[in-house]
């Protein structure tokens, strides 16, 4: 959801680039010149990708990969397997990207593999930039900035990170840390409109997110208050007993101090502050 023409414009901007060479944010992806999409054929050689693509620019040594690829049982010939896969790899993103793109893109090191992505070729990095950004914007107090660079971060997700990637235990660390990212870039943009006034324009967003993470008490109370500042108090009790249910059922637990000083705030029937 976009709130502003600035918002829209840098989003513009955003999509005008050259398409990005490699997509993590969803389903894992090479596009090449023209658009064209290309998934890694087989599973081992999409986890290949994939774990050298969350650690991009560093050196993901052999043993990493074999961990990640066999966990705890690989077959004596793990080393030599791997190396044939960064081989079929290496053949596939040449076709995928062209030969001028792809090539020198996964470095071989003295202990194992590094890819080595230009500006704008992986997604993930364009979106770590979009967040500093909106995150360094929003804490100088420039909320409508903040707005516009988290909504370009955001806007780069396509699904849950490497949607179609059986992970081992090594990929799924990094994929959670990638989904923690994307959890807090949500927090500040909700932040940076709020503070903007757009509390009618959440509430929808807000009802969504709270559908999908029904445990997160932060999520929950940011629908309440936006439901109490826009004058909709019943609304927002029924968010809030709502919410009280949920954590009772779930986990035998009470509202947070957060949640229940905004029930205090609505039952006195003043404003919200």
């Amino acid at each position: 959801m976009h709130f502003t023409r600035a918002t829209l414009r840098t989003a513009d901007r955003e999509r005008a680039r050259p398409a990005l060479a490699l997509r993590i944010l969803g389903p894992l992806e090479a596009v090449g010149t023209g658009g064209l999409t290309h998934r890694p054929r087989g599973p081992k050689v999409g986890k290949l990708l994939a774990l050298l693509a969350v650690r991009a620019h560093d050196i993901v040594e052999v043993d990493t990969l074999v961990e990640e690829l066999w966990d705890t049982a690989p077959p004596p010939t793990a080393v030599s397997t791997v190396r044939t896969h960064v081989y079929h790899l290496r053949q596939e993103l040449d076709r995928a990207l062209g030969p001028d793109i792809a090539r020198g893109v996964i470095a071989t090191e003295a202990t194992g593999y590094s890819l080595r992505t230009a500006p704008g070729m992986l997604d993930l990095e364009n979106f770590t930039r979009l967040y500093g950004q909106g995150r360094a914007e929003l804490r100088a107090g420039h909320r409508e900035r903040a707005l516009e660079r988290l909504d370009a971060a955001l806007g780069l997700w396509r699904g849950r990170t490497l949607a179609d990637v059986a992970q081992g235990r090594v990929l799924a660390g990094h994929a959670a840390r990638i989904e923690e990212l994307r959890v807090r870039a949500q927090e500040l943009r909700i932040e940076a409109a709020m503070g903007l006034g757009l509390h009618r324009e959440l509430v929808p967003e807000l009802r969504s997110l709270v559908a999908v993470d029904p445990l997160n008490e932060w999520l929950h109370a940011r629908l309440i208050d936006a439901l109490h500042r826009c004058g909709r108090r019943g609304d927002a009790l029924r968010a809030f007993y709502d919410v009280r249910a949920v954590l009772a059922e779930e986990l035998g637990l009470e509202p947070s101090a957060d949640l229940r000083r905004l029930q205090h705030d609505i039952l006195a029937g003043g404003p919200a502050a």
